[in-house]
């Protein structure tokens, strides 16, 4: 009971600390909700286009028609160095030079001739893809109307049946993007609580005088070791519990659904794997001005390399295509930290539609990584410890 007290007694001495990274969760946290926020409303998107009609025709105005009403024309010089600069500063996606003759190439039933010129980006895909579609209505339409003025009647009318898009997912994926960050930041201030609140209590036990004390004292090592591991365990579980507690307020129910108890399961591995990391640093340093050094090295390289500071990836609403921020060479060397497998298991819970078995395969697996990082570093930390006995 005496080590038990003594233990909350210096934890309570640096509760500082623990306030202060507490804050910079809520603080870098929130900004980190807010920025970046995907939708899971549909918005179309209109590419910038630069028409040149060199035809001047009924036809051809009509396809300068169609790029109006489903694109934003540029109305630039149209010397070809002001337009390949435009491409080049995507201040325009996409090029249409409509060349003399077109009309009459259309009446003919040959392919009319169409240059253009492209920024490759994902605006140019969709004002080729216009293209295509107004050329392709327009050709299969001509087989039945030579009439140019039907013609270009019946093209309009059938490219005017548009697709309803319909989301077919039914969970709030915003709400569970923005739970992921809480979670992802918190990956930095939990390694950073843990380790530097446990460190520093195990160095102030391992003192000299009161390693003295402890020796001469009628407490059985085993016991005292057993008393040190409790409190350990229940600090940890002290700040899960209190960042749980945050991130209700902040979230509401969500955090007490099935999908938020598996986020807080997650955090309580991560949060062992931290108390595992703590008891080694605290075998290896017995000094506390190098705890704050290390602390500070191990909770930034994880929080810059895993994805915590800067989103592994991020959904824009214009793609269906993850776009990666973080560089394949960094993620590569993100695997051999445990907070890689505690982000991936957060992004893979705000992006499942179901959960079953099945779809929480990889989440397990991670979890599975991050106990055994928890058994490697007990295992290091009994060899460490040995070593240090020896020498004594």
């Amino acid at each position: 009971m005496t080590v038990f007290k003594t233990f909350w007694k210096v934890v309570n001495k640096y509760k500082g600390t623990i306030i202060g990274y507490t804050v910079l969760l809520l603080v870098f946290g929130t900004l980190s909700m807010s920025s970046n926020d995907v939708t899971e409303d549909f918005k179309s998107s209109k590419p910038d286009v630069i028409i040149i009609d060199n035809d001047k025709s009924v036809l051809s105005n009509n396809l300068v028609k169609y790029f109006n009403d489903n694109a934003n024309i540029l109305d630039i010089d149209l010397e070809e160095e002001k337009i390949d600069d435009a491409i080049f500063y995507r201040d325009a996606n996409y090029v249409i030079y409509i060349d003399n003759g077109y009309e009459a190439d259309v009446l003919n039933g040959n392919d009319p001739l169409i240059k253009i010129k492209s920024s490759k980006d994902y605006s140019s895909s969709l004002a080729e893809m216009l293209l295509k579609r107004y050329l392709k209505t327009q050709d299969v339409l001509h087989n039945e109307f030579s009439d140019k003025s039907i013609l270009v009647e019946k093209t309009n009318d059938s490219l005017k049946t548009n697709a309803n898009v319909e989301l077919a997912t039914k969970i709030n994926t915003t709400e569970l993007t923005r739970l992921s960050r809480y979670y992802n930041f918190a990956s930095y201030s939990i390694i950073a609580v843990v380790m530097f609140i446990i460190c520093l209590v195990l160095s102030s036990f391992n003192e000299e005088s009161v390693k003295k004390r402890t020796i001469i004292s009628s407490m059985n090592y085993k016991k005292y070791n057993k008393c040190i591991m409790l409190s350990s365990i229940l600090y940890v579980l002290f700040v899960v519990i209190l960042y749980t507690i945050l991130g209700y307020f902040v979230f509401g129910s969500i955090m007490f659904s099935k999908r938020g108890l598996i986020y807080i399961l997650n955090t309580f591995i991560f949060a062992i794997v931290a108390l595992a990391l703590s008891l080694l640093v605290s075998t290896l340093v017995n000094k506390k001005e190098a705890v704050s050094g290390i602390v500070n090295v191990v909770a930034l390289s994880q929080a810059f390399l895993c994805g915590a500071f800067i989103p592994v990836k991020y959904m824009p609403s214009f793609a269906f295509i993850p776009v990666m921020w973080l560089p394949d060479s960094v993620l590569k060397l993100a695997h051999v930290f445990p907070a890689y497998y505690y982000i991936n298991s957060n992004e893979l819970l705000a992006s499942l539609e179901v959960l079953n078995l099945s779809n929480l395969k990889l989440i397990f697996i991670n979890m599975g990584v991050m106990i055994l990082f928890i058994v490697i570093f007990i295992i290091l930390n009994n060899i460490f410890s040995k070593k240090k006995q020896v020498l004594r």
